[in-house]
């Protein structure tokens, strides 16, 4: 008896797959920048209520408001960052603007293009908030564990952010490519 998987089955796998993670990218993002906003602005004690890192960052608070500040804000747009990454991904499997009898599209360059943008800013923000806590460490706090923050990676998202722009790029040779076919027929 064999089993035959077809390339729908993996789409709709994939489909589902990518609604839980931006389902959960969405809780992450929201539960960061609502204990944000609450810790700058209504309570300070509120750095208690984040669920990851609260030691570093009510250390980090309890040194100096700023630097939680930035932290947090870099915490904040990266997490938002990868929820609307994930967004465009469940609404390019819900609008259906996805031709596989036409593969090279503007609609899938334009995606892979901004696919591209959002992992080189998580990469850069995920950097400089390496970059920033590793200047803490050198102040004599506790060192940041990036992992928990969430800034963790960052080399790994600029380097999908290069090769989803290559991608990119040959989509677009693909298209023009296409465009000539069409002409010529």
């Amino acid at each position: 008896m064999e089993i035959k998987i077809t390339n729908n089955q993996i789409l709709k796998v994939l489909e589902a797959l990518s609604w839980i993670i931006f389902i959960g990218l969405c809780v992450e993002a929201g539960s960061i920048v609502v204990n944000t906003f609450i810790s700058l602005f209504i309570n300070p004690d509120g750095v208690q209520n984040f669920w990851k890192g609260k030691e570093y960052l009510s250390s980090l608070y309890q040194y100096d408001y700023g630097y939680f500040m930035v932290i947090a804000i870099i915490m904040c747009i990266v997490a938002v960052l990868k929820a609307i990454m994930f967004y465009l991904i469940v609404k390019l499997f819900l609008n259906k603007t996805l031709d596989f009898y036409t593969p090279f599209s503007l609609e899938l360059r334009k995606f892979i293009s901004k696919l591209s943008y959002l992992a080189l800013g998580i990469g850069l923000f995920s950097k400089s908030g390496d970059e920033y806590s590793e200047l803490f460490s050198k102040q004599g706090l506790q060192s940041a564990n990036l992992q928990v923050l969430n800034l963790e990676g960052a080399d790994v998202w600029l380097f999908m952010a290069v090769i989803l722009f290559i991608i990119s790029h040959i989509v677009k040779k693909g298209i023009d490519i296409q465009t000539e076919n069409e002409l010529t027929i």
